[in-house]
This record gives structure tokens, C-alpha cells and sequence, in this order.
């Protein structure tokens, strides 16, 4: 397991909506590791997608936004963020 690196951030967001099987997942992977980050998107039973990216603020900021702005796969209602220290550990950035 890695340790994070000074300056990082952990960006945990739930994105609801019609955000499953619509290529969600695979848009935020394709997007996060343009952007350098490392994490995970994942479907809920409930419908949502649980997002969690690790990388420089900047960078996961620029995600978030990306998941607000509405050029994503199927349609996304609403975008809820929280924000805490990285943990590491999160190799690359996969769906599951």
C-alpha cells in the first residue's frame, strides 16, 4: 500500500441521476486518469455512482467539475461532494 504524497486530496462524490448503464463509469476512469488521479468509480444499488479520486486538488477539483458541467454519459441530477485527506493506496483508477 502507498502512502499519499504531500499536496494531495481525496474527492468522494456521489453523482445521482441516469448514470448507470450509460458508460458513466468508464467517461470518469477515461477522464480521471487524464487528470493523473488514481481511485474509483463504482455503481450502488441505489442508482447512484460513488466517486473517489485521489491526485493534486487542482486536479480533482477539475473532476468534480467535470462531473457537474452535464457533457457526461446519460444525465446527472445532482453531484454530492466531500472532501478528505488522501490515504493512498489507490492504484490507477478502475471501475467497479
Amino acid at each position: 500500500m502507498s502512502s499519499p504524497e504531500l499536496g494531495q486530496t481525496r474527492l468522494i462524490a456521489w453523482v445521482h441521476g441516469h448514470v448507470q448503464g450509460v458508460g458513466f463509469r468508464w467517461w470518469t476512469r477515461s477522464r480521471a486518469l487524464e487528470l493523473g488521479l488514481s481511485g474509483y468509480a463504482a455503481n450502488r444499488p441505489d442508482g447512484r455512482v460513488h466517486v473517489v479520486a485521489e491526485g493534486p486538488e487542482g486536479a480533482c477539483r477539475e473532476l468534480l467539475g467535470l462531473l457537474r458541467d452535464g457533457d457526461t454519459p446519460g444525465r446527472v441530477d445532482l453531484v454530492v461532494d466531500t472532501w478528505e485527506p488522501a490515504r493512498g493506496g489507490l492504484p490507477g483508477f478502475v471501475e467497479r
